[in-house]
């Protein structure tokens, strides 16, 4: 009887064993995000989710294009546009803001008239606009690239009569942009920096202060891009040359984990859905080594993964 015994508890302890393995090799188990709509983008960017339509706006850079995806019908609306576009923001039912090479415009999703909407005219042809998004009070923080003359660029804010106000300058390649659920703080992205950069962001004039790094990395780890924000306040950052989206804790600056994609440049990532429980992840099929090419023949298309975290609702564009 008390052999029986014996031989049970050392069965049990050898489940135990098994059972404590398994989770622990699930838990050290990469997450791969999967393909969500085939597309042939040159520079896919700007993902952002307009949560009263359940759309994913998208942009391709050099293939000047911006991208309306439906997940429910995948379907997914292009607009042509005149120049490179940098980013996209809603405004309303029937109007968005987009940033083109040269200024900030109001597109008619019906018509597809761009009518010029800021104070803002690039005057350097070399400048463009780049990423962007809208602060907790609905104005557009919108930033300019310039890779052959590194420091050349500025980070504009364009408020609600397009009146625009330089808030960083010196800048070389603007990039990721979100803020803080208690809309205290701004993470902000220049890409050649390497660097995450936090301020404090003061609500009640929407401007910064206090400017400090709270993420830094090597160049092996690829160049930090497009950047969402979930609702922990953690940050979720595209890697460029990367192979995947990056997540860090937004109070130590430590890296969480990693969320592997099967494109050699992730550019940019946005939280959407009808929970806000799915990230969308946009790349690039530019930059690519022909062997390259045959290993992600998805390059340039939109993933998707449910990471078990949620996001929170982007800021529209407040016209008065």
């Amino acid at each position: 009887m008390k052999s029986l015994k014996a031989v049970s508890l050392v069965i049990l302890i050898f489940l135990l064993f098994q059972i404590s393995f398994l989770n622990c090799s699930q838990s050290n188990t990469e997450t791969t995000a999967t393909l969500e709509l085939k597309n042939d983008a040159l520079l896919g960017e700007g993902a952002l989710w307009n949560y009263k339509t359940q759309e994913l706006y998208w942009v391709d850079i050099v293939g000047m294009k911006f991208h309306i995806y439906n997940p429910k019908t995948q379907t997914n609306k292009s607009y042509n546009m005149p120049t490179m576009i940098g980013t996209v923001v809603p405004l309303n039912d029937y109007y968005c803001l987009v940033a083109l090479a040269d200024n900030i415009y109001k597109l008619n999703l019906d018509t597809e008239e761009l009518l010029p909407f800021s104070d803002v005219e690039l005057t350097k042809e070399e400048n463009r606009f780049n990423d962007g998004k809208c602060d907790p009070n609905g104005n557009l923080w919108a930033g300019t690239i310039n890779l052959d003359n590194p420091k050349k660029c500025k980070l504009y804010k364009i408020n609600n009569e397009g009146e625009s106000e330089i808030m960083i300058d010196s800048i070389t390649n603007s990039n990721g942009i979100v803020w803080s659920k208690d809309a205290k703080t701004m993470f902000y992205i220049d890409s050649p920096s390497k660097q995450i950069k936090a301020y404090d962001f003061n609500n009640a004039t929407s401007t910064i202060s206090n400017e400090r790094i709270l993420v830094e990395v090597e160049d092996s780890f690829g160049i930090l891009d497009g950047m969402a924000i979930d609702e922990n306040d953690n940050l979720w950052v595209g890697l460029w040359d990367g192979f995947a989206v990056a997540n860090f804790n937004s109070k130590t600056g430590e890296l969480i984990r990693k969320i592997k994609v099967p494109a050699k440049n992730v550019t940019s990532c946005a939280f959407g859905g009808e929970n806000l429980d799915i990230l969308y992840i946009t790349t690039s099929s530019l930059g690519m080594t022909e062997e390259e090419q045959k290993r992600y023949p998805n390059a340039g298309s939109l993933f998707k993964v449910k990471p078990g975290v949620k996001g929170v609702n982007t800021t529209h564009f407040k016209l008065d």
